[in-house]
């Protein structure tokens, strides 16, 4: 038995994987292409990203909105949740980040329902909401930390009573318990963690995740009014 730690999470990572995610050209093309473009290695896990396409499946999402597009890896995996005529909005930053991802999402045959926007996700969340978007079914938010708070309230914006919200990396490796922390990304999660309590409007919890990318955290929010 491997000693308890990083080997052995990854080790667990792959022996569910192999049982649980099989092989897929477009995913592992996205990752592929990612790795030969030299985007940084932050992209959910192949487990996390089959459990955000069957949480977006199980609640039956038909319009979906992605903060942090990075190479579409993850981008991917909620687009396989979506019905023919379902909708996926995604955010990115990073202009190379963006092309890169627009190529993977085109492989894999989503083109069609994948709206990628690129710029600030800030300004790109207001103009959703300029434009009227529809609600979405189904969030996730994976981008800079310190923003996750103004992501969070955009996105509630942007719901309707039933919709999921998930945000990525809210574990930190445990620094999120230390409030002397200055990384403003341990800030950011640590404010994500008070708005969730705050809020009326959206019922919470956190898992903490290791595995191949670490040691980390999912939040879950049900918005509830």
């Amino acid at each position: 038995m491997t000693s308890f730690g990083p080997a052995l999470w990854e080790a667990v990572d792959a022996y569910v994987g192999g049982h649980l995610v099989p092989p897929d050209p477009a995913l592992d093309g996205a990752l592929a292409a990612s790795e030969a473009a030299g985007l940084p290695a932050v992209h959910v896990a192949p487990n996390q990203g089959k459990l955000l396409m069957l949480l977006a499946r199980m609640m039956g999402a038909r319009h979906i909105l992605e903060v942090g597009t990075l190479g579409g890896y993850s981008t991917l995996w909620l687009a396989k949740a979506l019905p023919a005529d379902g909708r996926l909005v995604t955010l990115e930053y990073e202009p190379h980040h963006a092309e890169v991802a627009r190529a993977n999402i085109a492989a894999a045959g989503f083109s069609d329902r994948v709206d990628l926007r690129v710029g600030p996700a800030r300004d790109s969340l207001a103009a959703l909401e300029a434009e009227g978007a529809d609600p979405f079914d189904f969030v996730f938010i994976d981008a800079d930390k310190p923003s996750n708070v103004a992501y969070l309230e955009a996105a509630l914006r942007l719901s309707r009573v039933g919709t999921v919200i998930v945000a990525d990396n809210v574990v930190r490796e445990g620094a999120v318990i230390d409030g002397a922390n200055a990384d403003p990304r341990v800030k950011g999660v640590r404010a994500t963690y008070e708005w969730l309590a705050r809020e009326p409007r959206v019922d919470a919890t956190a898992l903490q995740t290791v595995g191949e990318k670490g040691y980390d955290g999912f939040a879950l929010a049900l918005v509830i009014a």
